[in-house]
C-alpha cells in the first residue's frame, strides 16, 4: 500500500518449501525488474528481459505479477497491515494504532531499502500506468481497511461512513507518497505520514500555515 516494501509475513525457515521457493522467485523477479529500470528506464524494460535475469519463463513472471507495473507495486503490505491493526489494544484510539502500524511499515522500508523505495515512488509519479495501477491498488486496501474498522467500531464494514474514512485515508496516503517523490525526497516519509493523518483527525487549520 505504502512506498515501502515489507518483510514477509512470517520467517522464511517457518514457512513450508513450495511457500519459500515462491517467495524466492517473486523476489527475483522483483530484484531483476529494479535493476534493468535503473540501468535502462522503465518502458524500456521488457518481460522477455526480466525473465531471463530472474532466470524464470516469461509466463512465470505472468503468473507472479499479471502486470509490469504489478511488479513494481506488489508488496505483503496488506496482510501485514490487517494483522498489525487487529494486534493493536482494542481501547487504543483509531488513529494511534494506525500511527503505529505506518511508522512500522515506513521504517522498515526508508532503513532496509531506501533505494527501491525512492525508485518504486519515482515511478508512481513518471510513468501514468504505474499510476493508474497504483490507484486500483489503493481501492483493495481501502476494502481492506473497511473490514478492519468495521471489527474495531462495531459498524457495517460497507456502511457509508466507514467507507468514506477508508478510502479518504488511503487516498491520503497515495499523496503522500506522489508529494514525497515529487519533492525528490528531501522531506522525511515518517513525518508527512504523520501530517496527513492529523489532517484526517483535524482537518485544515483556519487561515494559511
Amino acid at each position: 500500500m505504502t512506498a515501502a516494501r515489507t518483510p514477509t509475513p512470517a520467517p522464511h525457515a517457518q514457512l513450508g518449501l513450495r511457500e519459500r521457493k515462491k517467495i524466492k522467485t517473486r523476489t527475483a523477479i522483483r530484484d531483476a525488474t529494479y535493476r534493468l529500470i535503473e540501468d535502462q528506464g522503465y518502458d524500456a524494460t521488457t518481460i522477455e528481459q526480466i525473465a531471463e535475469l530472474a532466470e524464470v519463463s516469461p509466463s512465470t513472471v505472468f503468473r507472479y505479477f499479471p502486470t509490469k507495473e504489478d511488479i513494481v507495486l506488489t508488496d505483503e503490505f496488506d496482510p501485514l497491515l490487517v494483522e498489525d491493526l487487529r494486534a493493536r489494544p482494542a481501547d487504543e484510539p483509531w488513529l494511534e494504532s494506525l500511527r503505529h502500524v505506518f511508522r512500522k511499515s515506513i521504517a522498515f522500508g526508508t532503513s532496509e531499502e531506501p533505494e527501491v523505495t525512492r525508485l518504486r515512488t519515482r515511478l508512481m509519479v513518471e510513468v501514468p500506468s504505474v499510476r493508474s495501477r497504483m490507484m486500483e491498488s489503493m481501492s483493495v486496501t481501502g476494502h481492506l481497511l473497511c473490514q478492519v474498522i468495521g471489527e474495531r467500531t462495531g459498524r457495517a464494514p460497507d456502511s457509508f461512513e466507514v467507507r468514506v474514512f477508508a478510502m479518504s485515508l488511503v487516498g491520503g496516503l497515495m499523496e503522500v507518497t506522489l508529494y514525497w517523490a515529487e519533492h525528490r525526497h528531501e522531506d522525511d516519509l515518517g513525518d508527512l505520514v504523520e501530517r496527513a493523518l492529523n489532517v484526517l483527525q483535524h482537518g485544515l487549520a483556519p487561515g494559511k500555515p
